[in-house]
């Protein structure tokens, strides 16, 4: 009886794992978040455009870096968006994807852990 050799898998059947780092991971589930509703202390910056075509950057994380406290802040650019609202076309919200991966990461490891 000839002895038979096990079929070796061709190329096209390789499966191969695409590593994606925890922040890469973060920034694909932060895109699903409705940016207007996160802290204010994940925001990274406020981009506002006005209708006459200037934009504004709000460099959230910098404002709470000065000391300035997360409500406090947070009162103060609503208040400034309100106020100008009648010259806003439109804003976006950018996550500081850095931040929630090392706020939220370690609380998911030690939930998992559990599981």
């Amino acid at each position: 009886m000839a002895q038979q050799n096990p079929k070796r898998p061709s190329a096209k059947n390789k499966r191969h794992k695409l590593t994606i780092s925890s922040k890469d991971k973060w920034k694909q589930i932060l895109k699903q978040v409705d940016t207007p509703e996160a802290p204010i202390s994940v925001i990274q910056k406020i981009e506002v455009e006005l209708i006459d075509g200037t934009i504004v950057d709000i460099n959230v994380s910098d404002l709470l870096a000065e000391g300035y406290e997360p409500g406090e802040l947070e009162d103060m650019i609503n208040e400034r968006l309100e106020a100008n609202d009648h010259i806003i076309a439109g804003a976006d919200f950018y996550i500081n994807a850095d931040h929630v991966a090392n706020t939220v990461q370690p609380i998911t490891d030690r939930i998992l852990r559990k599981i």
